[in-house]
């Protein structure tokens, strides 16, 4: 997913009229080739290079951390547990993967964006592939923790890497792309999980997840190019405090990061618990037909790419409000009895979840002049956040009042997330690239 922020310092917004106006032009291209300090522009080989690692990490992130979540029914039989219980499995990894983020963003600062991101990648490949043979849920909840730790250096600083080396005109479509790359990961590891898993054992399905991750991480190492624009701040840590403060103290960034969370947790919970309401009577669909569910991240992919141009076209503080408001129409019509109808309101919701993620993470990207990796790591860190206190809490829900409970808590952080989105209308931009 799913994936997914990137941020200008002050040389790129310095440079951002120059460098997109000369960015297709031949001598561009020669400053590209001979390291010199020109962005990135779409259409060079450079961007679809960029392009292609970047999909191919956000690929590998949103795989291995939610091909588990099909998986959830599975391990409450197999270890006798709750819905509540058994989510832990997804939250305990995103848990761990928000609180990894920040310090993943100050050592980034030092190591450089794209030794870290490879390290990370295959580090939770080789996690997934030893959860297959887990002894106990206990160990298993272990190993997934590890992984949403070693994935702590994926998410940010691939969102920081973007921000710095892709030109500001190209970086709504640049991050839609990642975006997408995290959709398409989303929806096959929960889909193959969900197929090896119904024929064979939800071990065997997490180690086929895991040795795709491997190649994804052989794949990314190749393709990414070699960070240009990267500066090492050895004195990070002690920067620190300050940066948080300046990102706090802009009017707009705190409401950003209250949409990762509502949102991220919202769409995560849905396809927590709609596996085990299909699963259940009067639908009582097998483990494969409610994994091809996920079949719907497509839409994402599409989404995401759609709406990241719609923003760089019109402006994210005239769009975004209405893509929020897209999500909840559809998680009214999965309160239908009738399965096409279902299926239709996820699919809305998913459409709306990967369009606005989009947005707003780019946002965030534009209104950050310094301390790119932070801004990008805080507003992941309510996106995982969220997810691990939301999804868990709408188990709650699940248990005590079925579907329409969750729908009911659900509904209401999407309407708290479209005033968000309405508030961010009058936010006045901090530069040109902020538009």
């Amino acid at each position: 997913m799913p994936p997914p922020v990137a941020s200008l310092d002050s040389d790129a917004l310095s440079a951002s009229s120059s460098a997109s106006s000369a960015a297709t032009s031949p001598a561009s291209s020669a400053a590209d080739r001979s390291g010199g300090t020109a962005r990135i522009a779409a259409g060079s080989a450079a961007f679809r290079r960029s392009n292609r690692a970047l999909f191919f990490g956000g690929f590998s992130t949103f795989a291995l951390l939610y091909c588990v979540q099909p998986l959830m029914p599975l391990l409450s039989h197999e270890f006798a547990l709750s819905a509540a219980r058994s989510s832990m499995v997804l939250s305990c990894s995103t848990a761990a993967l928000a609180l990894s983020l920040l310090a993943s963003s100050v050592v980034s600062e030092r190591l450089g964006r794209k030794p870290l991101m490879v390290g990370a990648m295959a580090l939770a490949a080789l996690l997934t592939i030893a959860c297959a043979g887990a002894h106990n849920y206990a160990q298993l909840l272990a190993l997934r923790t590890l992984l949403g730790i070693a994935l702590g250096g994926m998410p940010a600083i691939a969102m920081a890497y973007l921000g710095e080396e892709i030109e500001p005109n190209s970086l709504g479509l640049s991050m839609g792309l990642y975006i997408s790359g995290s959709a398409l990961g989303g929806m096959a590891g929960r889909v193959i999980a969900s197929l090896l898993s119904d024929h064979f054992s939800w071990r065997l399905a997490l180690a086929v997840v895991g040795a795709a991750g491997v190649l994804a991480a052989l794949e990314f190492w190749r393709s990414l190019p070699a960070s240009r624009h990267f500066r090492p701040q050895h004195t990070a840590w002690r920067a620190m405090p300050a940066a948080f403060r300046g990102h706090w103290s802009d009017a707009g960034m705190p409401w950003l990061f209250a949409l990762a969370f509502l949102l991220m947790g919202s769409f995560v919970s849905l396809y927590n618990y709609i596996g085990y309401r299909l699963l259940a009577t009067p639908f009582s669909l097998s483990q494969s037909v409610v994994g091809a569910l996920s079949l719907l991240y497509l839409l994402g992919i599409y989404s995401s790419v759609w709406a990241g141009r719609l923003a760089d076209r019109y402006g994210r503080r005239h769009v975004l409000w209405a893509l929020i408001a897209i999500p909840p129409v559809g998680l009214l019509l999965t309160l239908s009895n009738w399965l096409p109808l279902i299926v239709l309101g996820v699919a809305l919701y998913t459409f709306g979840f990967f369009a606005a993620h989009s947005v707003a993470s780019s946002w965030v990207g534009r209104r950050a002049l310094g301390n790119r990796a932070l801004a990008s790591a805080l507003y992941l860190f309510f996106y995982y956040f969220g997810s691990s206190v939301v999804g868990s809490l709408s188990g709650l829900m699940w248990e005590s009042h079925g579907w329409p409970g969750v729908v009911l808590v659900l509904g209401s952080l999407s309407l708290l997330a479209l005033a968000i989105g309405w508030r961010l209308r009058q936010l006045a931009p901090v530069a040109q690239a902020d538009l």
